[in-house]
């Protein structure tokens, strides 16, 4: 490989399509990374990369030399909530002319933090679709912006059924697991 190579993007397109760009928390986001190929190269892997970034605006007093006083500073600190990297695939070669359509499908975490843009502070989730590359810059597609919601409905509680059998002593139904009845409190007889 020349020495400029190192530096230079192969000649390769790689494009992420999501059909839904809302997704509930807990839910599957499907999709597909197609990779385009016009120049020949050792891919290291396929990806995809899902990304939860916080940012709070913050506030400081610095003391400005040029005015003699303290002066309020305004910056955005910025947290990473959530990163995956799903890997789609392994170690192969690319040559020109090279088009395969890699099935994607992520899991967004059900404690996440749903999506919220405000003055004061924001959460975006973002995916892109990645080609790694060993020594060479890798080939990614355009960042798509994410809408994580809460889920629509309410939460279903499976509910265990209790098998009930009648008390030796009164006749009255208590849970199989029971030790003693709950009417007249004798011992459960096994």
């Amino acid at each position: 490989m020349s020495f400029l190579k190192r530096f230079t993007k192969p000649k390769s397109s790689v494009s992420l399509t999501v059909p839904n760009v809302t997704v509930e928390m807990g839910g599957e986001l499907k999709g597909a990374i197609t990779v385009d190929c016009n120049d020949e190269f050792d891919a290291t892997e396929v990806r995809a990369e899902l990304r939860c970034v916080e940012k709070r605006r913050r506030e400081r007093w610095v003391y400005d030399e040029r005015t003699k006083h303290q002066v309020r500073q305004v910056y955005w600190d910025a947290a990473t909530l959530h990163a995956a990297d799903p890997k789609l695939s392994g170690t192969f070669h690319l040559l020109p002319g090279f088009k395969k359509t890699f099935p994607l499908s992520v899991n967004i975490p059900a404690g996440g933090r749903e999506s919220f843009d405000g003055m004061d502070a924001n959460v975006k989730w973002s995916i892109k679709g990645v080609v790694a590359i060993k020594g060479r810059p890798d080939v990614t597609s355009e960042t798509i912006e994410l809408q994580v919601v809460r889920p629509a409905g309410p939460i279903v509680v499976k509910e265990k059924e209790v098998v009930m059998v009648p008390c030796a002593y009164c006749g009255s139904l208590m849970a199989e697991t029971a030790t003693a009845c709950g009417n007249c409190g004798a011992p459960r007889k096994s």
